[in-house]
């Protein structure tokens, strides 16, 4: 393995370590948008923080990062619901019978 890309997994490891760190401090009852989990740690990568979420997120509060319209992670809806519903999260019930979270009332700022 190059000098490089030793550099560049070390930096990914970096980065994927500050992500789990952002959402693990997020309180139960609250959520922070991937925009705003980037944003937490200097950067303008939601993107990228979706990427971790998908790839490494199982073991963390997952459901506590979601999209920037207050939707749950997309095919997690019913999941994510249960534990909503355990934290007392607040959520915007759509007439279609969908829902998003309250982003006003529970948007976490560290």
């Amino acid at each position: 393995m190059s000098a490089s890309t030793t550099f560049v997994n070390a930096a990914n490891d970096d980065f994927v370590s500050r992500v789990l760190a952002v959402v693990e401090a997020i309180p139960p009852g609250h959520v922070m948008t991937y925009g705003d989990v980037a944003a937490t740690i200097g950067l303008r990568a939601a993107r990228a923080v979706g990427t971790v979420m998908a790839r490494y997120g199982s073991d963390v509060t997952w459901w506590r990062v979601i999209r920037s319209g207050g939707h749950p992670p997309i095919a997690h809806e019913d999941r994510a619901l249960k534990h909503y519903e355990t934290e007392s999260t607040p959520l915007k019930w759509m007439p279609d019978g969908s829902y998003r979270v309250n982003l006003r009332l529970a948007r976490f700022r560290p």
